[in-house]
Order: structure tokens, then C-alpha cells, then sequence
């Protein structure tokens, strides 16, 4: 396993997006922003945004050509549950040299190769929300067929938008994306049962919401700088006796939070394997 910083100067000469939703909007931000060549880019999508539509109308990007052409990168960004429908479509995009990526969670590179034979080289990627501020961290693998050039393709753009962890095992993505794919929904819901317990103690909402969002990415942010483990930062700010130590053995009774943790990263894990096929 290995991971990336933010690259540049590998970009594809070319690319076709299909599916310009949340994700795949901010994605192409993050592209776009890295250099990528909006006239030698097509975004395929039948119900684009308004903010979409001006995006590629500003930018020179194709949206919806009528016939669209083979690019050197294709980017699959779609609900899952419409690879299916799609798939027939898409074989006109895929030449002997494109590079296919996927970001279509639990969807295999075996899955993509049943639907899409002409598909060689495919790096199946999950990214997650932050990416949409450049702050993402998205996990990705290889098929065998992919080059060189192309994983420094696939690695350019997916570090535009954050961090890239790239793993040896497809078995593992999975588990990846119960972590780090759904994970700032985990943390948001931390910063909205803290403002909760905060107006239940006595806080007015609005003063609780402030300092649950405060504390959360401030945080983030220390944890962020500084290279000690997270259970290293918890201990510095959990005096003997103190509050904080207070409040965590109520967290940790029995098991608590680390075991529920457990148990949420686990059914992500599981329903990942289960868009499977």
C-alpha cells in the first residue's frame, strides 16, 4: 500500500466524464483547476446541473455531444445501480489504449470487465465528500493491464482533489470505503450529537452548533498537523480525573464508541460487497 500527494504534470490529454453529480462535479473542479484541457474534455450526463450546464458552457467543456468520442481517460462517476443501463453505451468510449476509471462503489474490476469487455486497463478508485474542497482521501487499485503511464495518470487526477492511498489487494477497497468513503458522514454526525448534548445541557442551539462545528475541525486541523497517533492527541487533552476522562468512560463503558465504530465500519463493509455484481 502506498499513498500520494497532490500531482501534476501527468494529466490525460484527454477525458470523458460520465455522471456529473456531487462527486463527479467536484472532481472535475479539482481537474480542471490541476490543468486538465477543458476543450478535450465531455462530461455525459442526462440530468446536469444548472451549475454543471454553466460550468461547461463557461469552460468550452462538451456536455452531451451527440456523438461522443473515444478519450484517453474515461471516468465512471454514475450511481452504481446504473452501470447496467449504461454499459451498452459506453462500449463506443473505450478504445484498445483507454484508461477506465471507476469510482462506483462496490462495483469490481471484474464486474466492470463483464460490462464493459473492451475495457483493459481499469483503476477502480473511491474517493469521498472532502474532495469537493480538495480535501478528500480516496483509495485506489490497478488491474494488471494498467501502465505506467497511466497509473501516474490515474494518480494525477485522483491527487488533484486530495490524498491517494493505492492498495496491492481489491479485497481491501472495500473495507476502505466503509473508512474513509463514508467516514465525514461519521464525523458529522459527531458534530451534530455533540450540538445536541449541548443545547440538552443548558447551551442555546444556536452557540451549541457553533462550538460542535469549532471543535470538530479544529481537531481535525491539530490532528492534521501534528504526526502523533490520534490516540496519543486524546490522552494529552484527557487529564486523570478530568472532565474529558469523565466524558470518555462514558463513551468507552462497555465497549461504546470503538465498538460501534466497529460495527458501522463493518456494515458499510458489507454493503460495499454487496452492489457487487
Amino acid at each position: 500500500m502506498s499513498a500520494s500527494a497532490p500531482a501534476s504534470g501527468a494529466l490525460p490529454a484527454s477525458l470523458t466524464l460520465v455522471g456529473a453529480g456531487k462527486m463527479g462535479g467536484a472532481m472535475l473542479s479539482g481537474w480542471l483547476s490541476a490543468g486538465l484541457d477543458a476543450g478535450r474534455t465531455t462530461v455525459l450526463d442526462p440530468q446536469p446541473s444548472p451549475e454543471m450546464q454553466a460550468l461547461c458552457a463557461t469552460r468550452g467543456i462538451a456536455l452531451n455531444p451527440a456523438e461522443p468520442s473515444v478519450s484517453e481517460v474515461l471516468v465512471l462517476a454514475m450511481k452504481p445501480q446504473g452501470l447496467e443501463a449504461a454499459a451498452p453505451g459506453l462500449a463506443s468510449l473505450i478504445g484498445p489504449d483507454t484508461l477506465v476509471i471507476s469510482i462506483l462503489a462496490g462495483k469490481t474490476i471484474a464486474n466492470l470487465r463483464d460490462r464493459l469487455p473492451g475495457a483493459r486497463a481499469i483503476v477502480r478508485a473511491m474517493p469521498n465528500l472532502p474532495a469537493s474542497i480538495g480535501r478528500g482521501a480516496t483509495g485506489a487499485v490497478a488491474s494488471a493491464e494498467v501502465e505506467a503511464r497511466q497509473r501516474a495518470q490515474a494518480d494525477a487526477l485522483l491527487a488533484s482533489v486530495g490524498s491517494v492511498e493505492w492498495l496491492d489487494d481489491e479485497g481491501l477497497i472495500d473495507a476502505l470505503t466503509a473508512v474513509s468513503g463514508s467516514g465525514p458522514a461519521y464525523v458529522f454526525l459527531l458534530a451534530e450529537v455533540m450540538a445536541q448534548a449541548g443545547t440538552a445541557a443548558g447551551l442555546p442551539a444556536d452557540m451549541a452548533a457553533r462550538l460542535a462545528r469549532s471543535t470538530v475541525s479544529g481537531a481535525a486541523a491539530l490532528l492534521e498537523a501534528n504526526p502523533r497517533e490520534a490516540g496519543l492527541l486524546r490522552q494529552d487533552v484527557t487529564s486523570p480525573g478530568g472532565t474529558t476522562a469523565e466524558a470518555l468512560a462514558v463513551l468507552m463503558r462497555s465497549g461504546g464508541l470503538p465498538d460501534l465504530m466497529r460495527e458501522a465500519v463493518d456494515a458499510a463493509r458489507r454493503r460495499a460487497g454487496a452492489l457487487s455484481g
